[in-house]
């Protein structure tokens, strides 16, 4: 199992063991000095004093940049380690050892194991694996009679399929009638927001005008879209042309990639949509991914999602679609929208602030054995106090999801870093006690200019 972020090269040496019981496993870390030949002169050491080697791995050192380090696991009593220790330290800059690790997990506990992306260009993999719609539309599709508009729904569908990651995203000029069937959704949208939508939701509402040209008579561009949303909170958009599976529509979360349609809904019914267009993700995703704190729970969703058996993430995208896409929450007593699916539904946005829908706790464990309906109101409706809240309860809950390890994602090289064993755990470890530093540091200084 390879980790994507790393460079490491591995070789394994098995061999039969001899005095088991006198032997204990122990990892010995090194850092080669500049000279040819030195990795070969150091694990002579270890045949010459007949130490057993299981596993060795090296990569760049992170405590000396110039260098490598080893890293070998070897099976040794305590005399045959201490004499090692001593020979080691003739011939390299470094030397460590840490405890015997029994916490690696078996490669066939990682083998049955489904395929997740590791890096975000392995998002490539998986968005076009469309399983609704696209360039197909059903018989009750409002436009499946129409050739006209199934043309251009075939136009966003090929721009979709042909997107890799890195590109930009195309351009579009949309029809006369697409502008107008999004100005319909949008000038009657905007008249329920103020008494309906969440605050935080309202806070960035305006945003997109500002940023993006987000008018009555404008459709903003994704490529603008995905640019305002990284600068915001570091999610951005790749192109989609219809519904994916839930796995991989998870997984581009996980990644703060959201996979948006770019295609507008037709026109005989600009109030409705038996599917998501861009109406749906501009007007109702968009605003709240700007959002800091609704952004990381959504990230952690798609986190919790990858390597997870299929009913976990079934599990996983019920409770996102009665949060993020059909969620309610508390603000000075009243009720409001956070989800997507209402905030970008004029008839179901009233229902369910109307009073007589039936509301729930948001409670993961309940949720996620709730129905989802997309072809009329739902049953149900969860409300949460905030984001927060909501966060902290999705956490709890992806504690329980089976998988044998968990995932972080790395900003940096945006990609997932799979803890699944002591060094990447201790990776991890070294990281936070940098960040606790700083954090430690500008508390000081805060204190010395407050004469604390």
């Amino acid at each position: 199992f390879k980790m994507s972020h790393s460079t490491f090269t591995k070789i394994e040496e098995n061999s039969e063991k001899k005095n088991t019981s006198e032997k204990g496993r122990t990892t010995v870390i090194f850092s080669l000095k500049n000279e040819v030949g030195g990795l070969v002169k150091a694990l002579k050491l270890f045949q010459e004093n007949h130490v057993n080697l299981v596993h060795i791995e090296s990569r760049k050192s992170k405590r000396r940049n110039s260098e490598f380090e080893i890293y070998v696991d070897c099976d040794s009593n305590h005399e045959q380690l201490n004499e090692i220790i001593q020979l080691l330290q003739k011939h390299v800059n470094v030397v460590d050892m840490e405890p015997p690790d029994n916490s690696c997990l078996p490669e066939e506990k990682m083998s049955n194991v489904p395929w997740f992306p590791k890096k975000i260009s392995d998002l490539d993999n998986c968005a076009n694996r469309v399983l609704m719609y696209g360039s197909e539309l059903d018989a009750d599709h409002p436009g499946f009679k129409d050739n006209v508009y199934r043309k251009r729904r075939k136009y966003f569908a090929d721009l979709a399929m042909a997107y890799k990651h890195g590109d930009p995203i195309p351009r579009i000029e949309f029809t006369e009638e697409e502008v107008k069937t999004w100005g319909v959704v949008y000038r009657e949208l905007n008249k329920l927001y103020p008494t309906h939508a969440c605050r935080e939701y309202l806070k960035n509402l305006p945003l997109l005008s500002k940023y993006c040209e987000c008018r009555e008579d404008n459709i903003p561009q994704l490529e603008d879209v995905s640019r305002f949303l990284r600068e915001r909170t570091g999610f951005t958009i790749r192109p989609v042309a219809g519904y994916l599976s839930p796995r991989d529509f998870l997984a581009g979360l996980a990644f703060r990639v959201f996979h948006c349609t770019q295609y507008v809904r037709h026109s005989s019914d600009p109030l409705y949509t038996p599917e998501p267009d861009t109406c749906h993700e501009l007007l109702g995703h968009v605003p709240l991914l700007a959002e800091p704190s609704f952004a990381q729970f959504s990230q952690e969703i798609g986190l919790a999602s990858l390597g997870a058996l299929d009913d976990s993430v079934q599990k996983l995208a019920t409770c996102y679609f009665f949060t993020v896409e059909f969620g309610l929450c508390k603000q000075e007593g009243q009720l409001r929208a956070y989800g997507a699916g209402l905030l970008s539904s004029i008839s179901e946005l009233k229902h369910a602030l109307s009073g007589n829908a039936r509301i729930m706790p948001f409670d993961p464990k309940v949720t996620s054995k709730q129905e989802c309906i997309i072809t009329m109101f739902q049953d149900v409706y969860f409300v949460s106090d905030s984001f927060e809240e909501a966060k902290v309860r999705m956490r709890e809950f992806a504690k329980t999801i089976k998988r044998p390890f968990t995932v972080r994602y790395n900003p940096y090289t945006q990609s997932v870093d799979v803890l699944k064993d002591t060094p990447s755990i201790n990776s991890v470890v070294e990281e936070l006690r940098h960040e606790l530093d700083i954090v430690g540091d500008a508390l000081s200084r805060l204190n010395k200019q407050l004469g604390v």
